[in-house]
């Protein structure tokens, strides 16, 4: 049933090619734009302050991601932000580096408060930095957390912002506080590229633009894991090079046969 899910998502994005608009960071801007591409819709990556709400206006969906945070961005991001909301625009914030920089963390919460997105994406320790104002970690990168704690704070914050919430880490965990679900889905290998992460985001918004609900978080993640898993190459160049080669042709059969999904009762 949620292969089914995915695939009919899948079609229904190739079928509109929604526009979406993301203000990233430009570590990932390139990567971020090629995947969308990849699986069916438009990109567009302005972030000047003048101009960001009225490409918004038009987007299907827009991704926001403070992981290169500067004044321009940060204005760029907020004033996006709070216009989506008003105008019920689906958009998706990556809350990148979150758990350790006061600077990112004072800026989310104001974010939040004001403008609560329809995804907070963030990996383990960004998510618990979302949860507990106390937790801190060192870096970007999720440390070895228990996933019990991560659930428990995924759906707290659901609740609290009424939102969707992306936790990645070796297992994805995606729930909107009604459905909780776990995606097994990936390789290490995804780990060793710059930007991935921000490609999820990205795509994440691709599903939301034709369905906003938490399985267009599902299929974002199932999506980029499934074609990690169908690379063959062993080296980073060449692993990156076939994981947009997999996203812009992987088949119905590819998301059936290797879809790693459990859903948990809440």
């Amino acid at each position: 049933m949620q292969t089914a899910k995915i695939n009919t998502l899948r079609e229904k994005l190739k079928e509109k090619a929604p526009l979406i608009h993301s203000i990233t960071n430009p570590i990932s801007i390139n990567k971020c734009a090629n995947a969308v591409l990849a699986v069916g819709a438009k990109p567009m990556m302005a972030e000047h302050p003048t101009e960001v709400c009225e490409i918004a206006k038009t987007a299907g969906a827009v991704v926001l991601n403070i992981g290169n945070i500067t004044d321009v961005r940060k204005k760029s991001i907020m004033k996006t932000a709070v216009f989506c909301h008003s105008n019920n625009i689906p958009f998706v914030y990556d809350a990148v580096g979150v758990a350790c920089s006061l600077l990112r963390r004072k800026y989310t919460a104001k974010l939040l408060k004001k403008a609560p997105p329809t995804v907070i994406k963030g990996n383990y320790s960004e998510i618990l930095a979302l949860y507990d104002s106390d937790y801190n970690a060192v870096g970007v990168d999720s440390e070895r957390l228990d996933m019990t704690d991560i659930e428990k704070a995924a759906k707290k914050l659901s609740k609290r912002y009424n939102a969707i919430i992306l936790a990645s880490g070796k297992t994805d965990i995606v729930t909107d506080g009604k459905k909780l679900f776990r995606i097994n889905n990936g390789t290490a290998m995804l780990s060793r590229i710059t930007g991935t992460g921000c490609i999820s985001g990205v795509l994440c918004g691709c599903f939301l633009a034709v369905e906003n609900s938490v399985y267009a978080a599902v299929a974002a993640l199932a999506m980029l894991g499934i074609s990690a898993e169908l690379c063959t190459s062993k080296g980073q160049a060449s692993f990156e090079a076939e994981l947009f080669d997999d996203l812009s042709t992987i088949t119905d059969s590819d998301i059936e046969k290797h879809l790693k999904l459990e859903e948990v009762a809440l």
